[in-house]
């Protein structure tokens, strides 16, 4: 090998380390991120199920009040039992229609949250490129020796190349 092609490998080397390193970093990123994002569902599935508790109970509430205002209302007129079940049915859903709007608050910030970051890790990705090849200048010799019959292996000894950067350009082409 002459110094040229030493200074190439060892490029190439350096490239293919920091490309690593970025992809390691990225999904060290996504982990921290899932997790981050399982918490907070996690919070959010408590309000909810703090928010079924309090239904049941409400219900519980309202069986008990309509049971109350059966007995009271040979007392009540029609229209005073309405107003009375309007009254209570309102006191009762002030407080879940607050927390669900809480709850619909935090999902639209998390919705947000997770769409902006979500570009922004395509932008990311996207920015991140594989060479189409590993040593462009001998892309050609590669695929014109194989195309005449050379085998895989014969090629990596002419050119003095690994067997897998052949079939790595040949697959890059779809020839093989």
């Amino acid at each position: 090998m002459n110094i040229v092609e030493l200074v190439t490998a060892y490029k190439l080397e350096i490239v293919v380390a920091i490309m690593g390193f970025i992809i390691l970093y990225l999904l060290y990123y996504v982990y921290e991120k899932d997790t981050l994002y399982s918490k907070n569902i996690r919070s959010i599935a408590s309000v909810v199920e703090e928010l079924n508790r309090d239904l049941f109970y409400l219900r519980n509430k309202l069986s008990e009040e309509s049971k109350k205002i059966e007995q009271n209302q040979r007392c009540m007129s029609d229209e005073e039992i309405y107003q009375e079940i309007e009254r209570t049915v309102y006191d009762m859903m002030q407080p879940l229609a607050l927390t669900l709007q809480e709850v619909q608050a935090s999902i639209t910030a998390i919705d947000s949250q997770l769409e902006s970051r979500i570009a922004n890790l395509e932008n990311g990705v996207k920015q991140i490129s594989i060479p189409s090849s590993i040593h462009a200048n001998d892309d050609e010799k590669i695929i014109s020796l194989y195309k005449q019959g050379v085998s895989v292996e014969t090629i990596a000894k002419e050119l003095h190349l690994a067997k897998p950067e052949v079939e790595f350009v040949l697959k890059i082409n779809k020839i093989q």
